[in-house]
């Protein structure tokens, strides 16, 4: 720890606010079907989800791996500089996408980051494509694909099984089923996402020679970077849990048992071959997978469509960013001063505008009524071989719904 200078030890502080932002911004990946159907109450939701991803961060060392000495060769010329701003790249993308209730990928941002700082201050032969192909690109498309059929299947079967029982009869056991997948995925969180600021913090300390290459990330890196990501996971992103339990479907005891089964299925093989996918991603599709799995849901495509405009623009937009802090840090000591104070501004500026209309654990359920959006050909023909939901059938209330209703998704990203 005595040879740590202090520009590696600023690269650290800011590796561990990234991974407090992580923390707030994917708790809705493992709590916002399990708050949304009322299986746990917000806060106590946010306290479990937060003490299971610090459990998750001791299980595996794979991530960490891939970050540290994958996707950028450690060997190139990489200092610290642009590691930092690499970090301010993913936190201000991170923040942004936080304040408009987005769930875009908090890994994805941190690659990007990454990726932009090295080209700008080294070049493109510091990146190696085929690992970033490999383990993030190629992870990126599959996993929501795979998580959101998982969840459309066991949606379906959980339906099935459950056909002519009383809802009252399955109810508690559908709660109690809610409450183990959302440990689960707390626990996969922890093993995926807490390694990316480990191996962020573990190249640091490569670059700046205080551990040699190749190596696992330190016991006091990991204990660190796990308490980050508990701490951001039970202050709670709000608005994102809104989005996610609210905002993009309708979500009932079985779908979420079903989306979040399949999430952490998914989730937790990537870990354990080093896939650093988006966690957001895979949760995200597998709630979409528990929308067409149920007979009469509903998905929010235009939501949806919100979504995927910000998962396709995190990788550069986070690059641009970072790139443009690089150049500026490469300017030496009053470069990285600068970076940091408009890091710092532009953070501060998120905030201030993010309590215009904040969203607590109080409002969180909380949803406009226009955000309702009528079946589209989509959801039509994937729900037609659907089986009908559990119970007796009753006749739905005829609503009308003006024009007006399916254009307004924004409410419930607020």
């Amino acid at each position: 720890m005595e040879h740590i200078t202090l520009l590696i030890g600023i690269v650290i502080v800011t590796a561990l606010v990234f991974d407090f932002t992580n923390g707030f911004h994917d708790t809705a990946n493992a709590m916002a079907t399990t708050i949304s159907t009322g299986a746990l109450k917000p806060k106590v939701a946010v306290a479990m989800s937060a003490v299971l991803n610090l459990v998750g961060a001791f299980l595996s060392v794979e991530v960490a791996k891939t970050i540290s000495g994958g996707i950028i060769d450690e060997s190139a010329g990489i200092r610290p500089e642009v590691i930092f701003a690499g970090l301010i790249g993913a936190i201000v993308w991170n923040l942004l996408t936080w304040l408009a209730g987005l769930p875009s990928s908090s890994s994805h941002a941190l690659f990007g980051g990454l990726i932009g700082a090295t080209v700008v201050s080294v070049g493109f032969n510091a990146v190696n494509a085929d690992k970033v192909v490999m383990k993030v690109l190629i992870p990126a498309v599959a996993a929501p694909i795979v998580a959101g059929i998982a969840a459309m299947v066991a949606t379906r079967l959980t339906y099935r099984l459950a056909k002519g029982r009383e809802e009252k009869e399955t109810a508690k056991g559908y709660r109690a089923g809610q409450i183990a997948s959302a440990a689960l995925v707390s626990l996969a969180h922890g093993t995926n996402d807490a390694q990316k600021t480990m191996g962020v913090i573990t190249l640091a300390l490569v670059t700046g020679g205080v551990v040699a290459p190749h190596s696992d990330p330190p016991l006091w890196v990991i204990v660190s970077a796990g308490l980050a990501i508990a701490l951001g996971t039970y202050l709670g992103g709000w608005r994102i849990i809104r989005t996610l339990g609210k905002g993009l479907t309708d979500i009932q005891p079985p779908q979420g048992f079903a989306a979040q089964t399949g999430a952490a299925t998914v989730i937790l093989a990537s870990s354990h071959i080093g896939f650093a996918l988006s966690t957001t991603q895979v949760c995200s599709g597998a709630i979409m997978g528990s929308g067409l799995g149920r007979k009469g849901g509903v998905v929010r495509w235009s939501t949806a469509g919100r979504m995927a405009v910000a998962w396709c623009l995190t990788l550069p937009a986070a690059g641009i960013v970072a790139g443009g802090a690089a150049f500026l840090a490469d300017q030496g000591d009053w470069g990285v001063t600068t970076v940091a104070v408009l890091g710092l501004l532009v953070c501060g500026a998120i905030y201030a505008a993010s309590r215009r209309k904040p969203v607590t654990h109080d409002s969180v359920n909380e949803v406009q009524p226009e955000t309702a959006e009528p079946a589209g050909v989509v959801t039509a023909a994937l729900q037609a071989v659907a089986p009908p939901p559990a119970g007796p059938v009753t006749a739905a209330p005829v609503v009308a719904v003006s024009p007006e209703a399916g254009r307004a998704p924004a409410a419930a990203a607020s």
